[in-house]
């Protein structure tokens, strides 16, 4: 059996059986096509069948060497296991070369949220006198508004928002299926858009329903988000690193600040375990320790 061959059926195995998003499931394959070509350049063509622990560690280490984060490090090594894991599993291999391999300690992650202020100073920045920028100013609110990843925004349905109900549909990660409430501001920001310049689109057969059309009238994809909010965020002066999940972290944020259950905002988000969610909980612990440290009586700073 060649690597082609095999990455193949594991990817077949990852997209029917467990079910990965496009998106990881795209990362976990391009990561073993990297091995591939380590082992056919460095390793003389040796197969998924005959290579050892050693090659993988001499692998992890010549990347590690070219100063990747510790998180794309992580994720080579996971991609590695769990193709291997396949190969053990399905008795391709009798033993698991990547069995005993550790990807780096990593810290929590606390991601960057953005203040209302912040958010306000970004839609600022857009032209609202232009089709376009009514669009962008669109995108932004759905993106804070409603907690939406990048992948869920693109592929939004017109048939899927309820108007009369105030609430969106979402077909979200593992094709798993959410409602998330729309704010009244929201929903008629979104009526307008829909009314007021979407109308004026040409709009290709296949993406009739689509919500946010490009100017060939298909869907948006994820790059160009990711630019507009670059570009609005440059403009605006807003310094911290953005991008469109930002708004994500940031919904989740202001809901957890001002008294919203854990357990609701989990749903909102899709998350499948309320642990991904309690990630916002050390956020708010953080911006409590910055209160105490600057206000108590007690702190040297203070009483300086």
């Amino acid at each position: 059996m060649t690597w082609d061959e095999k990455i193949k059926d594991f990817e077949i195995f990852l997209r029917f059986e467990r079910n990965f998003s496009e998106n990881t499931l795209d990362a976990y394959i391009r990561d073993i096509r990297k091995l591939k070509e380590y082992a056919e350049e460095d390793l003389e063509n040796i197969s998924p069948a005959t290579i050892t622990y050693d090659h993988l560690q001499e692998y992890i280490f010549k990347l590690s060497k070219q100063k990747f984060s510790e998180r794309s490090q992580a994720r080579w090594i996971s991609s590695i296991k769990a193709f291997f894991k396949f190969l053990h599993e399905d008795e391709f291999r009798e033993d698991n070369p990547a069995a005993l391999l550790e990807g780096p300690k990593l810290g929590l992650y606390l991601p960057d949220t953005l203040t209302l202020p912040d958010i306000n100073k970004i839609i600022s920045a857009i032209e609202m006198n232009t089709d376009l920028g009514r669009r962008n100013h669109c995108i932004v609110e759905v993106l804070y508004g409603c907690g939406l990843r990048v992948s869920e925004l693109i592929d939004l349905k017109i048939s899927n928002i309820n108007f009369k109900e105030n609430y969106i549909k979402i077909n979200g990660k593992g094709n798993k299926t959410r409602f998330v409430p729309l704010a009244d501001y929201t929903g008629e920001l979104l009526k307008t858009y829909i009314l007021e310049v979407r109308c004026k689109n040409k709009v290709n057969k296949k993406h009739e329903d689509t919500l946010f059309l490009n100017s060939r009238g298909t869907s948006m994809s994820r790059v160009i988000v990711f630019l507009i909010i670059k570009e609005l965020t440059d403009k605006a002066g807003v310094s911290k690193k953005i991008s469109p999940h930002t708004f994500r972290h940031s919904f989740a944020t202001h809901l957890l600040q001002n008294g919203a259950d854990l357990r609701y905002i989990q749903e909102m988000l899709g998350h499948s375990s309320i642990t991904t969610t309690e990630i916002y909980t050390r956020l708010k612990t953080e911006e409590l320790r910055d209160v105490i440290l600057t206000y108590h009586p007690r702190n040297t700073n203070v009483l300086e």
